[in-house]
């Protein structure tokens, strides 16, 4: 038996005493502290495993999983304080369909708490019906086995599958805990490079609601009612005769949020197959290159977070991929730019980009585009 100190969640008093203990069959042993007394067993047993949702200790609960005093419960039961819990952890469903894959993968830096890589366009990130094997998620338990035993393999946000760019992994409970929590908080800080139809007249802030389309469920819309809130800024790095290269940087993360901002603002991502415009006005030579990119020209560029263990300020940054390097080529040739710069580095300091702190709002003037009422 292995004595382990907890952590509990930040709404939880740093001086509650209480036991827990893990063991090699997976189980946890703990007492309910006098502070929890009154609340439901789900709730207390919540607040004791904040690395779980409740939904899950729930399911524990009803399947046996979760003796209170050496007896099964139920989770409306109520807990007076002082019970001994035994918790058997057991692996989801979903981690126990997923059989690991071994892929190349991108690692641009890796510790015994967090892995950040550089997803290629093409990958999905997580199983799901049509495409249980060969996701990134597959790759990740290859590289890390013990990913198993991490909700998702530690995956805390996603990118669409033909969104290449920067993600980070968690590799064990406790950090997947911190960064859903940053993300919550909006201080995991991401920023993308695309390439836009048309020209973007000037750098601005999209904030919309967004929620499903109602003409058509499988896609995503800005809606007046019932969405979400969303809110990108637009950063203009280069316009070209019919397109723009810009610069996006996320406040929230919904589903899409680039590519609905920008189809919103009337200048939807080059060779976005859901929101794009196939009929954009554009040289021959453009149109080739955008039909061979054959995918949204998004790039997560940038991503920087608190290190879940160290706690210090770290980013991370991935150069624009071939594919949207080479129709940036054709889009600056065409418009009579210099298009022999060496490598995105170079590019990059031309145009400005790659410094955080061209965000603050203090930097520049920011223009709305839309604004929620």
């Amino acid at each position: 038996m292995q004595n382990t100190s907890f952590d509990n969640a930040a709404d939880y008093n740093d001086d509650l005493e209480f036991s827990a203990v893990l063991n090699a069959e997976s189980c946890i042993n703990l007492t309910v502290p006098v502070d929890l007394a009154g609340m439901r067993l789900d709730a207390a047993l919540a607040k004791l495993l904040p690395d779980y949702s409740r939904s899950r200790l729930t399911g524990w609960i009803k399947e046996g999983a979760v003796l209170v005093n050496d007896k099964p419960a139920q989770p409306k039961d109520k807990v007076i304080g002082g019970e001994d819990l035994c918790v058997t952890v057991r692996q989801s469903e979903e981690n126990l369909a997923f059989t690991p894959e071994t892929m190349d993968l991108d690692i641009v830096y890796e510790d015994d708490t967090v892995i950040v890589l550089n997803k290629p366009a093409g990958l999905v990130v997580h199983p799901a019906a049509g495409n249980w094997t060969g996701t990134l998620l597959n790759g990740l338990l290859a590289h890390c086995p013990a990913l198993s035993q991490v909700p998702r393999a530690g995956i805390v946000h996603r990118l669409d599958k033909e969104t290449s760019g920067l993600m980070v992994v968690a590799k064990n409970l406790p950090a997947q805990n911190h960064l859903v929590q940053q993300l919550q908080a909006r201080t995991v800080k991401r920023i993308y490079r695309a390439i836009a139809n048309g020209i973007v007249p000037f750098d601005g802030k999209i904030d919309t609601l967004i929620g499903r389309d109602p003409h058509n469920r499988l896609k995503m819309a800005v809606v007046k009612f019932g969405g979400k809130p969303a809110v990108t800024h637009v950063k203009v790095l280069e316009r070209y005769l019919a397109h723009s290269y810009i610069e996006c940087a996320l406040e929230t993360g919904r589903t899409h949020q680039i590519r609905v901002h920008m189809r919103e603002a009337n200048h939807p991502l080059a060779a976005d197959p859901v929101y794009g415009n196939p009929r954009h006005a554009c040289s021959d030579a453009v149109k080739e290159a955008v039909k061979g990119l054959a995918r949204q020209a998004l790039h997560a560029y940038r991503l920087s977070f608190v290190h879940p263990q160290s706690g210090e300020a770290v980013a991370f940054e991935a150069p624009i991929p071939a594919d949207m390097y080479h129709l940036l080529s054709v889009l600056r040739l065409e418009a009579g730019l210099d298009s022999s710069l060496s490598n995105e580095v170079e590019w990059q300091d031309k145009v400005g980009g790659g410094d955080d702190d061209d965000w603050d709002d203090d930097d520049y003037d920011v223009e709305v585009m839309y604004v929620r009422d």
